[in-house]
């Protein structure tokens, strides 16, 4: 597998709201090669790396500050049952199913940072099956029906790091510096 190095730099979203993120423990969910759990071990925080791929969390494990956890995260057992973070990352990645036990993960006071594809990425490349694109403003209302503070949200096309349709969410639970 040939891994680009637009595909290795932390997202420029998450780039931008990292750093409103508690002091606490973050949640990187389906972190593939690690690129955002390097970005937030970095700013201190201690970081749970979660992906279902063992050859990409290996290449995180001498990482300071990052503990990893292979789960099958679409699996019969969703693994964080009553745990909370004071931060949660997610991009490039949707499973509706558990959108509900994941956003209950997240600490008063915390952050989430998600961003992912939407409907209209069906014409730049994968992924194109609906199950895995927002409709629009999906991520905003889930935000908001939990009544958390919406910091920034845009949804839209983009070109970098490559042609796609995303949505980009932060959004606080609880006071936090923004």
């Amino acid at each position: 597998m040939t891994i680009s190095l637009r595909q290795t730099l932390p997202s420029a979203w998450v780039q931008r709201f990292a750093r409103l993120i508690p002091s606490g423990e973050v949640l990187d969910l389906a972190c593939g090669s690690g690129r955002h759990a390097r970005l937030l071990a970095a700013y201190g925080h201690r970081v749970e790396a979660v992906d279902r791929d063992p050859q990409a969390l290996a290449e995180l494990r001498q990482v300071p500050g990052v503990t990893l956890r292979q789960s099958d995260l679409e699996g019969p057992v969703w693994p964080y049952t009553g745990r909370l973070f004071s931060g949660i990352v997610v991009t490039n990645y949707l499973f509706r199913p558990r959108i509900d036990q994941l956003f209950a993960c997240l600490a008063d006071p915390g952050v989430l940072i998600y961003e992912t594809f939407m409907h209209g990425n069906e014409r730049y490349g994968r992924p194109s099956n609906p199950d895995f694109l927002l409709a629009s403003q999906e991520l905003l209302g889930w935000a908001q029906r939990r009544a958390w503070r919406v910091v920034a949200y845009e949804e839209g096309y983009r070109d970098d790091p490559a042609p796609a349709v995303v949505q980009s969410l932060c959004a606080a639970r609880g006071a936090i510096d923004a």
